[in-house]
């Protein structure tokens, strides 16, 4: 929901992938419908998201958080869209990594852009009740991103993360001038990883990442009839500091509020 400078109000079903990423060659053996780097009804693609020189997602991940200065990294897992019929955008996914003893450690938003740039924004867990009012992971940060053209590229993004377990609760927010403009939750419940419900989930819900690229440009028309604000993406380049298409330039400081 956008409260300033004019209120915009939505609300979209649709759903993600909740992976361990050392057992995704193990799901294509679940479900003919699901392969790794192969076309599918669903696939998993490991150059669809952070490259920092290895082989496959895990191993990014890892080198991408060892660099930051994070070690002990055990177990990750990825909440995530993934490419039906060979087509995905992810306007954000999240990584949830534990310790080698199976403790919680950090997580990172993934945050994609339509032309393809990706930039990962990274904070530690915290003992708390796992909601959104009290999330285990909270994250307050310059942007410097360029997301959305009707939202100035030095505004803060705020995440407020969970751990998916049966219910999912996160929260996503954007501040301008210390004022919260857009507030954005995901809910949902868990399903398992099942042929049967993954042919549900395409007949309910088919093309669903077109779906999402589609509402976006959808959104933004309207925002725009509105007369918002416009801003080009070769405005203040200099502010844009990150990535550029998922390949991480430098390591990140981590975030944390205890």
């Amino acid at each position: 929901m956008r409260t300033a400078p004019t209120p915009n109000k939505f609300q979209y079903r649709i759903f993600n992938f909740y992976l361990d990423l050392s057992e995704i060659d193990q799901l294509s053996h679940k479900s003919v419908w699901f392969s790794r780097n192969r076309w599918n009804l669903f696939s998993f693609y490991d150059k669809d998201h952070i490259q920092f020189g290895k082989e496959n997602v895990y191993e990014n991940i890892k080198a991408f958080l060892t660099a930051s200065g994070v070690s002990n990294i055990g177990k990750i897992f990825l909440l995530t869209n993934l490419r039906v019929l060979g087509y995905v955008f992810n306007p954000v996914s999240f990584y949830f990594c534990y310790d080698s003893s199976g403790e919680p450690l950090v997580s990172i938003a993934e945050v994609g852009n339509t032309f393809g740039e990706i930039k990962p924004y990274v904070g530690y867990f915290k003992q708390a009740k796992g909601t959104i009012a009290n999330p285990e992971v909270y994250i307050r940060e310059q942007k410097n991103f360029y997301v959305s053209p009707f939202i100035p590229i030095d505004s803060e993004f705020e995440f407020r993360l969970n751990v998916p377990k049966e219910q999912l609760q996160i929260g996503v927010d954007s501040f301008e001038n210390g004022k919260r403009i857009l507030t954005t939750s995901f809910l949902g419940k868990k399903i398992p990883f099942h042929s049967k419900y993954l042919l549900k989930l395409f007949a309910q819900f088919p093309f669903v990442t077109v779906k999402i690229i589609t509402l976006i440009h959808w959104q933004a028309f309207k925002l725009w009839i509105k007369k918002i604000p416009y801003i080009q993406k070769n405005q203040n380049l200099e502010k844009q500091t990150g990535v550029t298409l998922g390949k991480i330039t430098e390591p990140v400081p981590l975030t944390r509020h205890d």
